[in-house]
């Protein structure tokens, strides 16, 4: 089957990719919100990436007339959604998990801030984290970036769920990589900090869902996955001479570091009040070997930030 063409004329069609290899409970709502947005001129595909129940997640999205849903076997979320990129023709991409919520303005809001920026490549808005009833967990705290550094040093949170991305950048940059199974949204986000500006729409916008099947729970794998992706960017900026983005990527690796040691003492005391010593006891030991150096860190943070706090009140 011949890839779709990017459509020419003086509507702006944005794409809406779908990859999911379960269905679950909040699918249905997930395709709810993406039908329901205020900004019209919208495909929708869903990538079928080898669900074992093909019937069940069928029962879902035949209540959404506008989704096209494509199957393949099962090749991971990188593979699957780089499927239906090219199954698509809108200039604008966006990616919505099986599990997320978006605001009926998402899309709209996003759409006009790359037209009025049109050296911008990318577009994030404000996402807050909501638990499996919806409820929020914590507010939105994205915040404008600068610069190229700002995105690299993951001074905020511009993650898939997020993020709005040109065509034309996606594909100049290659995509997803196939072979990343997690954190492959991270690696796409520092390839296409290199191409141009990225321009905030402060508004909360997106739902993100934090639940017992969320793959973010596996903050082990979430952290040796972020560690992979950002020393092989760091690697790629030392070969061509970058040394102001090799320090970015260490200061980015610094951040997972601490990122995992709190994770990991947040699991440990959840299994100690659980009556679980041992499981406790090697969720700190992990920690200490894969960040050695976060506690440390961590002191030298909080006192700095005293120290700023204490020199700001004596002015």
């Amino acid at each position: 089957m011949p890839e779709v063409q990017p459509r020419h004329d003086d509507r702006t069609l944005v794409s809406v990719v779908v990859a999911t290899d379960r269905g679950g409970p909040f699918l249905a709502d997930a395709l709810r919100s993406a039908e329901r947005q205020s900004y019209e001129d919208l495909e929708i595909v869903l990538v079928d990436d080898g669900a074992k129940d093909r019937a069940s997640l069928a029962r879902i999205t035949d209540q959404f007339p506008r989704v096209r849903v494509l199957h393949q076997a099962n090749a991971g979320v990188s593979v699957a959604r780089n499927f239906g990129v090219s199954r698509t023709a809108g200039d604008l991409l966006v990616f919505l998990d099986d599990d997320d919520v978006w605001h009926p303005d998402r899309i709209a809001r996003q759409v006009e801030s790359l037209a009025a920026a049109p050296d911008a490549v990318v577009s994030y808005c404000g996402m807050r984290t909501v638990d499996a009833d919806g409820e929020e967990l914590y507010p939105a705290d994205q915040r404008a970036v600068r610069d190229v550094h700002d995105v690299l040093r993951r001074r905020t949170g511009i993650i898939l769920p997020n993020v709005m991305i040109r065509r034309q950048t996606f594909l100049r940059v290659g995509g997803f990589h196939p072979a990343f199974r997690r954190a492959q949204d991270l690696d796409l986000v520092l390839k296409a900090a290199l191409e141009g500006d990225f321009v905030f729409v402060p508004e909360t916008l997106v739902d993100y869902r934090f639940h017992a099947g969320n793959n973010t729970r596996r903050h082990r794998e979430l952290c040796r996955s972020i560690d992979h992706v950002v020393r092989l960017h760091l690697w790629n900026a030392r070969e061509r001479g970058r040394e102001d983005l090799v320090a970015d990527h260490r200061d980015s690796l610094a951040a997972n570091a601490r990122f995992a040691a709190w994770s990991s003492a947040r699991a440990a005391r959840q299994m100690a009040r659980e009556g679980r010593p041992v499981p406790a006891l090697a969720e700190l030991a992990w920690a200490a070997r894969f960040a050695p150096t976060a506690p440390v860190e961590w002191l030298r943070k909080r006192a700095h930030r005293a120290t700023a706090s204490s020199g700001a009140g004596t002015r």
